[in-house]
């Protein structure tokens, strides 16, 4: 049985810095500004509520537009992104004064685009394929002559990002498994360097949809796997590991636990239902997975009990939510 408790003493017995961690990655941890966050009770790390963006993003994007010196700051900033990456650069943004260039896939929720909008980011849209993503945005720094910050494969992302594992660790010191979704691998790659220079025998759990399952396929062949499509309900879990992130998920992640789209409604409806909390599908993924007869029966991971499970997203299109809810 999980036990999920909730602790405010702190951690001081560190065994290797996180910066020391990041550089054997090729990374230096370049930490600028750190975003407001909430931990919920229940060992949950909910990145949902952070200064209203509905996503963790906001820390790597934050961090990366605050690195820039003034001189590539006053070029503006160019991204691609299915929505939470996209919504939070536009913001981080707006909060320096530069512009935004954001290049969102024709397939992207309806109410991630009207962030990205409402934080005053230029949108250019995409065909649906990261391929197609990727050459847009080339396009689009080639005509503006901006800076690009990648979605997920940056150092500077990547750091932000860890800062998760730092805020969650040092707020609840007893845990012995991290849950984190998986699709470019920034968030988990942030956090599995962090937490591991805390506690290096810390299990890192990546969760990802069968339908994307590029993870648990890169992890099983030891090389970056790409899919020629991807289908899942979890519209933010489709991009593919990067040449910064491959090495990490590599070495310092566990295992990939894949679970399907129907398991993920449903830790969505648990989180809304009991948790009172608005999470995307691909924020309750990692519910979904430790709930899952996969995890739950797995001999290995027997030993896993306090788990600490990432809710990593809130922004939700309410109709595609209930049009999925109503399928039989």
């Amino acid at each position: 049985m999980l036990n999920l408790q909730f602790t405010t003493s702190l951690r001081k017995d560190r065994n290797l810095a996180p910066d020391e961690l990041f550089l054997q990655y090729g990374l230096r941890l370049e930490l600028v500004l750190l975003a407001d966050s909430t931990i919920l009770a229940l060992t949950l790390k909910d990145g949902t509520t952070e200064s209203g963006k509905g996503a963790f993003k906001f820390r790597g994007a934050c961090n990366a537009v605050y690195s820039l010196d003034d001189e590539q700051a006053a070029k503006g900033v160019v991204t691609h992104s299915s929505g939470n990456h996209a919504a939070a650069l536009a913001l981080a943004a707006k909060l320096r004064g530069i512009s935004s260039y954001i290049v969102i896939p024709k397939n992207a929720p309806k109410c991630k685009v009207e962030n990205v909008l409402r934080y005053g980011g230029q949108v250019i849209w995409s065909e649906n394929t990261m391929q197609a993503r990727e050459d847009t945005a080339s396009r689009v720094l080639e005509e503006t002559g901006a800076v690009l910050l990648h979605p997920f494969n940056d150092g500077r992302i990547i750091s932000g990002q860890g800062t998760i594992s730092l805020e969650l660790l040092e707020q609840v010191t007893h845990l012995d498994t991290l849950v984190v979704p998986i699709s470019g691998g920034g968030l988990i790659s942030g956090m599995a360097i962090a937490a591991k220079s805390i506690n290096p025998s810390l299990k890192i759990f990546a969760a990802e949809p069968s339908g994307a399952n590029d993870s648990a396929l890169s992890k099983a062949a030891g090389q970056i796997v790409t899919l020629p499509s991807t289908d899942t309900v979890a519209d933010g879990l489709r991009a593919f590991l990067g040449d910064l992130t491959w090495p990490v998920v590599r070495d310092l992640v566990d295992d990939v636990i894949v679970v399907e789209d129907n398991e993920i409604i449903d830790a969505m409806k648990l989180c809304y239902e009991i948790l009172k909390v608005a999470v995307e599908p691909s924020g309750a993924i990692g519910l979904a997975a430790v709930l899952s007869d996969r995890f739950q029966k797995h001999p290995a991971w027997k030993d896993c009990n306090h788990i600490g499970i990432i809710l990593s997203g809130g922004n939700v299109d309410l109709g595609v939510l209930w049009d999925s809810l109503r399928k039989p």
